[in-house]
């Protein structure tokens, strides 16, 4: 079964900061994810992977305008395409926070943004 990458307090924080009802970016949060668990294994094979929690998760960076073209993909609103990646962004600096890398994936991301797969949990 795949699992969701972000959690319950990073999708209450991104919600308070997007212009998209709360009660829609889990939904459009699942959109993306179910696209992007699709092609996990290409990921794998074309970006850097910088972070893996504990099988729950894999985080890569990609090329700017990757999430414009994925939100396209699954058909999700400007707005709404910005919220679902910041949700991502705030769930990697959370990690790093936690595995202090904090700073890293700061730099990181100014070059980069985050694609977070959920990944099979046994």
């Amino acid at each position: 079964m795949m699992s969701g990458p972000i959690d319950g307090q990073v999708l209450l924080l991104t919600a308070a900061k997007a212009s998209v009802a709360p009660n829609r970016l889990p939904t459009l949060v699942d959109r993306a994810q179910t696209a992007l668990e699709a092609d996990l294994e290409r990921y794998r094979r074309e970006y850097e992977c910088v972070y893996a929690n504990d099988g729950s998760y894999e985080a890569f960076l990609v090329e700017w305008g990757h999430w414009d073209e994925l939100g396209e993909q699954v058909g999700l609103e400007t707005r709404e395409c910005a919220a679902v990646r910041r949700a991502h962004e705030e769930q990697l600096l959370r990690a790093g926070r936690r595995a202090d890398r904090e700073e890293e994936f700061e730099t990181a991301l100014e070059i980069r943004e985050p694609v977070l797969i959920g990944v099979a949990s046994d």
